[in-house]
């Protein structure tokens, strides 16, 4: 009788093969994906070559897009000129410095004056016609100037001339000879920038040093409302409706150019809140608010808007209690627009308006302070319009309609 040993040698071999089978197995598995892993980064620095092969099919012949070929194998080449070098390197030339000089008195010589740089801001070159080019920037940059220069990208300097500004836009436009200009930037469309979208700032931070840097980013937000201070008082006079980009925007940069990936102009450059503690936020005047600004300034020189003539603050800036001792409101009035005064013979004055007069509906909709106001007047009126303005005097409601003026 013959009995089967479990211990015997050639039964122990078998053993042996078995435990080397799955290691084997894994340390394939395990290879194949680091070569996978690796293979991309070896191509990239050239150290293999990498050949696409494309299966054929019954005929034998590859549909490669340009026809059917007998090729079986596409070669793959990696390209260093990306979109965004080559858009920059066709928008750079439209975008220029605008240099302000203003007059200074010379010491030595007391009955003459020079023309001396008092800043620098950034432009764009948007229309060229008839022998003249022109330029928007921003109305910060060229205000105060006796004399304007553009400096091209090649750093020739052109004399150039305001056509005309607008405050609360911070836009200007100027023109100048077009001879020496042979490409105008194309206009985009800021409505419909969508956001994470890539954005891509032009312009000359810290002056002509650094003229055409070029810095990129993403959309960051739309429609951004930036209190704006005109007079220095503290208090909020307007209310600018912004893009907002991490591009970086910096002195210099204002009045450059923002654009999208298609090489399109969708923003002028203006702001940038300069606080140690926040970065990577600028701002920008979408292209489709600024287009009827542009348009406006250069058939008429400057924005005209409607008119009533009155100055007015929000009730959110008086005291509590003297809305019930001095304008003797309510309850039911939560906030609104008081009168302090009346210019003589403006739009106001004629429909019978008087100081201490708290304004609370224009056509029906509520307004809360003056930027309500501006926004409301400069954007859905213009001069000669009716305007029905809802008020309150020494507690009572009453209703005027007021033929709106113009003002330059």
């Amino acid at each position: 009788m013959g009995y089967y040993d479990d211990h015997s040698p050639a039964t122990q071999q078998q053993k042996q093969k078995r435990r080397w089978i799955m290691p084997t197995i894994v340390g394939a598995i395990l290879g194949a994906v680091l070569i996978l892993l690796a293979l991309p980064a070896l191509v990239q620095t050239e150290l293999l070559p990498y050949n696409i092969s494309i299966p054929e099919d019954e005929s034998g012949l590859v549909d490669d897009d340009q026809g059917l070929t007998g090729n079986t194998t596409k070669n793959v080449q990696v390209d260093v000129n990306t979109q965004i070098t080559e858009i920059v390197k066709e928008v750079t030339p439209s975008v220029v410095g605008v240099v302000n000089l203003q007059s200074q008195q010379e010491f030595w010589n007391q009955d003459g004056s020079s023309a001396q740089q008092a800043g620098v801001g950034s432009g764009v070159i948007y229309k060229k016609e008839n022998g003249t080019a022109f330029v928007v920037t921003n109305q910060h940059v060229i205000e105060g100037a006796n004399e304007i220069e553009v400096v091209l990208s090649d750093e020739t300097r052109v004399k150039a001339q305001l056509v005309g500004g607008d405050l609360f836009t911070d836009l200007a436009v100027l023109k100048m000879p077009a001879d020496q200009i042979e490409e105008t930037i194309e206009l985009g469309s800021s409505d419909n920038l969508q956001i994470g979208e890539p954005a891509i700032a032009i312009g000359n931070p810290l002056g002509l040093r650094f003229s055409g840097s070029v810095t990129k980013g993403i959309i960051s937000g739309k429609q951004r409302a930036i209190p704006q201070d005109f007079n220095g008082d503290g208090l909020e006079d307007w209310q600018a409706e912004v893009i907002q980009t991490d591009a970086a925007i910096n002195p210099g940069n204002s009045g450059g150019a923002l654009i999208n990936i298609e090489g399109q102009l969708v923003g002028i450059n203006s702001m940038k809140i300069a606080r140690s503690a926040v970065e990577g936020i600028g701002f920008a005047i979408p292209i489709d608010a600024a287009k009827p600004i542009i348009d406006e300034l250069e058939q008429f020189g400057q924005v005209n808007r409607p008119y009533i003539g009155i100055e007015a603050y929000g009730l959110n800036e008086v005291p509590t209690s003297e809305w019930n001792n001095t304008l003797n409101l309510p309850e039911e009035v939560e906030g609104g627009l008081y009168i302090r005064s009346i210019r003589q013979m403006s739009p106001a004055a004629k429909a019978g308006l008087q100081p201490l007069d708290v304004i609370t509906e224009l056509d029906g909709q509520p307004v809360q302070d003056i930027i309500d106001l501006r926004k409301y007047l400069y954007e859905e009126k213009d001069a000669g319009d009716d305007m029905e303005m809802t008020f309150y005097r020494d507690g009572e409601k009453s209703t005027v309609t007021v033929t709106l003026g113009s003002q330059q």
